[in-house]
């Protein structure tokens, strides 16, 4: 089967370096998608999460090498906009290797006008003001995961697809609702200011495709509960990558590639080393 070309591929808040990553699902969708640009919009290395005590798979490992072997050997431009979670980057930036570039905000050029594309941690308030607070969320978010993988291994006992809880309890929630609209609001003012036609953003782990008025917004999602991105293709047509409806369009995974593999002990330690 060859691969699925696109002009664009977007995708954000991976998490590496934590256990609900679905990193089986994104290495395969990676090594079988040929495009002529990968944005990676944020938090793709969860550095909170390893500062505390993540671990690190060999998948986590086959990630970059993909990432790196797209560079190399399928000429693909890689932009890296930095999250709230991999924020060790912003004293880097910006930063450029050949065909590798990491910002904070990216311009990008479509058939139909210019998407301006950043992560969107800068208009959570709790996460620019209050840091102290968005960790201790963070970490009453690890344990719904935690729960939701329990939930999911009865599930799979029974044969029914993965169900996220979170998902639904944010969608539920007023306060969360509430959270959410505000969100996309300032990310389409911002836009506007930018002259630009429409925001790609990520950091709230929900895929969207709807226009705000004059905008059209985007949100590609996440790889620890929606499993989704966001596809370019030549005319400037966007579409979100929904993995359930994906996988089929893909050759079947390999009994290797759905094993998690040994997990190393990593801490974000490694990162500001090796930096």
């Amino acid at each position: 089967m060859k691969k699925i070309r696109l002009k664009t591929l977007i995708l954000s808040d991976v998490h590496l370096g934590t256990v609900d990553c679905k990193i089986s699902e994104v290495n395969h969708l990676l090594k079988n998608v040929k495009c002529e640009r990968l944005i990676l919009n944020g938090d793709i290395i969860d550095g909170w999460r390893l500062q505390r005590s993540g671990g690190w798979t060999k998948e986590h490992s086959r990630f970059v090498r993909l990432i790196l072997k797209m560079i190399e050997k399928k000429d693909t431009e890689v932009i890296y906009l930095r999250g709230n979670h991999d924020d060790i980057l912003t004293r880097f930036l910006p930063l450029a290797f050949g065909n590798l570039r990491i910002v904070e905000e990216y311009i990008h050029q479509t058939a139909k006008g210019n998407y301006l594309v950043l992560h969107g941690d800068i208009f959570d308030a709790v996460t620019m003001k209050m840091p102290f607070i968005s960790h201790l969320g963070d970490l009453g978010y690890k344990w719904l995961l935690r729960l939701n993988r329990l939930y999911n291994r009865f599930r799979s006992w029974r044969g029914k697809e993965y169900f996220s809880l979170s998902k639904v309890i944010k969608a539920r929630v007023k306060s969360a609702v509430s959270f959410v609209s505000k969100y996309e609001d300032h990310l389409v003012t911002r836009a506007r200011k930018k002259d630009c036609v429409g925001v790609i953003c990520g950091h709230i782990h929900t895929p969207d495709d709807k226009r705000i008025e004059d905008i059209h917004y985007l949100n590609s999602g996440d790889w620890v509960e929606s499993m989704t991105g966001l596809a370019e293709t030549t005319d400037g047509t966007f579409e979100i990558i929904h993995w359930e409806q994906w996988r089929d369009r893909l050759p079947p995974m390999k009994p290797n590639e759905e094993e998690e593999g040994e997990t190393t002990p990593l801490s974000w330690d490694h990162f500001k080393e090796a930096s």
